[in-house]
């Protein structure tokens, strides 16, 4: 995206692959909740883990770069300076898995078929484009429509990602879809062209991918000392609880830990003690993902951003951290946590100049030091007294009083809402968060549901407060309008979860992806970031600043650990 690739023409391998790792054996992994469609493209449905393996893009990023890609079905790609459009030249022997080969047909009827059925974000990315056609016998060119100026920056240039966009465009057979209907859910496996393809399944249980034995990309630069599994297995489990008791019993070889508490408690079993299962810690340079209580500002009750920031004072994070999660946590305060993109301390030269032009329009501490969560001394309720105290204060200014126990409006309705969940390992934060909102008269209902009906609900925005999260890169871009646009805030699928609609987040986030380098592109995250948590949007919750994993003693891995961290396709099992 900024600067020089990592890699030069010819190069051998990426630096976190292996190349003389053995090929063979089965990567038995786990999956919570349930499937319900092998069609990954669409909003309908919950699509089976792993599906990735079926398909491919144009071409395929490095995970030891913020954002760089390197040809897989293309060989050749064309731009200009400019970036007003891209031509992907595709290789001679690129094949679906019935062997026919992939044309430009392909490329052209994939643009077209997700721009105008995929997923939200699909349909944003490709109708950027103005006009393809084909170019010549392989060649297939993009024009991009010319970009409106980010209002944030009117010297800016237009819209610099789309060409690595389009490079990741996942690649559709269209032979294989005139007689199906794309937008709809099936459990029919889609032809692909990548290094698996679906052996088998259980409808909602388990899903097997096979490694296609001539795989036309198997010796390509980008995929050697990859995909090196025989077989690579999803069985479903009802709850986490009950998926790593099957890991410790060796049902399945990997797991990555999220919870500090299972960390510090749940892995002192025989196979650990004695060897047969390794326990690390893999530290990486990548954003962590921004977990937090997201308030549905589509409910009257979150429209005001006062009360939104009075509820706040009500998470006793400090409390939290050493009683549930053994102090393992840090604080989450940016959208970009762990990373050079998180707003620190005022704002700089550069922040203030994208920043400059919303001065009336966002909240003024916008401007001043960046945003940092309340907290407390750790000592339960007595140490959260005072915060409760600012959040009646808040809400107060708001409108809202403390009658008869119960926080009510001018009219008398009592302020009462649910927080939606997916995950009982969850509900222990939501329920001290609700236990605290209790002191101050607020009551918040928490419910836990089955992921399908968790995840109907959260697509058609129907919560009030749930538990989620995003994940961005170190190369925020298009991506960030699909998560906080106001378009986005009415698109049923997107991820504008808090359903926020501001001009000002708008303009910032369009203007990420027009940054000419990489200190631009700092500042400009910098600057959304503050835009962002001084909206107060969300409650930050935590995060680690490493993967905690534990395997089996048969799955091995490189020695050199990406900057984004493990890459699991590199792994290989022992012969």
């Amino acid at each position: 995206m900024h600067g020089q690739p990592r890699y030069a023409p010819g190069f051998s391998h990426f630096d976190y692959a292996d190349p003389s790792a053995p090929k063979g054996g089965v990567f038995r992994n786990a999956a919570v909740g349930t499937f319900d469609t092998l069609n990954p493209f669409i909003v309908r449905g919950r699509a089976a883990l792993g599906l990735g393996y079926v398909s491919e893009s144009l071409m395929q990023r490095s995970w030891d770069e913020p954002f760089s890609l390197y040809g897989l079905i293309a060989e050749s790609i064309t731009v200009p300076d400019d970036r007003s459009w891209v031509e992907f030249t595709l290789r001679p022997n690129a094949r679906w898995h019935d062997g026919v080969p992939i044309t430009p047909a392909d490329v052209l009827f994939s643009w077209r078929t997700l721009r105008d059925h995929g997923r939200p974000n699909h349909r944003s990315y490709y109708g950027k484009v103005e006009r393809a056609e084909r170019t010549g016998e392989r060649g297939i060119r993009f024009t991009f429509k010319p970009s409106a100026k980010a209002s944030a920056d009117p010297d800016a240039p237009g819209d610099r990602e789309m060409p690595l966009i389009m490079g990741l465009m996942p690649i559709l057979p269209e032979h294989a879809w005139t007689t199906r209907e794309f937008d709809r859910t099936t459990l029919e496996p889609l032809l692909g062209s990548g290094p698996y393809r679906v052996a088998r399944f259980e409808p909602g249980r388990s899903i097997v991918y096979e490694r296609v034995p001539d795989y036309w990309g198997r010796d390509l630069a980008v995929n050697r000392g990859q995909y090196n599994f025989a077989e690579i297995r999803y069985d479903y489990y009802r709850d986490d609880g009950v998926a790593l008791e099957a890991f410790k019993a060796g049902a399945y070889d990997f797991r990555r830990e999220t919870d500090p508490a299972k960390w510090a408690t749940g892995y002192d079993f025989p196979a650990a003690r004695d060897g047969r299962v390794t326990l690390e810690l893999l530290p990486h340079g990548r954003p962590e993902p921004m977990r937090a209580l997201i308030f549905n500002t589509r409910r009257p009750h979150f429209a005001d951003r006062t009360v939104r920031e009075a509820l706040g004072y009500a998470l006793d994070f400090d409390w939290m951290n050493r009683t549930l999660f053994h102090g393992a946590y840090r604080r989450t305060a940016s959208y970009y946590p762990n990373s050079e993109l998180a707003a620190s301390g005022p704002p700089g030269a550069a922040e203030l100049k994208v920043l400059e032009p919303f001065r009336d329009t966002l909240p003024w501490q916008v401007f001043g030091p960046a945003y940092v969560p309340p907290a407390t001394d750790g000592s339960g309720p007595a140490g959260l007294r005072g915060n409760l105290r600012k959040a009646q204060d808040l809400l107060a200014k708001a409108g809202w009083t403390v009658r008869d126990g119960q926080l009510r409006d001018a009219g008398g309705a009592a302020f009462e809402f649910e927080i939606l969940l997916v995950s009982a390992s969850d509900e222990k934060v939501a329920l001290e968060f609700a236990r605290a909102l209790q002191r101050i008269g607020v009551t918040a209902k928490v419910r836990t549901v089955d992921s399908a009906q968790y995840q109907a609900r959260l697509e058609s925005f129907d919560f009030d407060m749930t538990l989620n999260r995003w994940t961005s890169t170190l190369s925020p871009g298009n991506e960030q309008i699909y998560y906080w646009g106001s378009e986005a805030a009415a698109w049923e699928g997107s991820r504008n979860y808090p359903g926020i609609r501001s001009p000002a987040v708008d303009a910032l986030a369009n203007s990420l992806a027009t940054a000419v380098d990489r200190d631009d592109l700092v500042a400009r995250a910098r600057a959304l970031d503050r835009a962002l948590t001084w909206g107060h949007y969300v409650i930050p919750l935590f995060h680690l600043t490493a993967d905690h994993v534990a395997y089996w003693s048969g799955l091995k891995r490189p020695a050199v650990t990406p900057v984004y961290g493990m890459v699991i396709d590199a792994w290989w099992m022992a012969e």
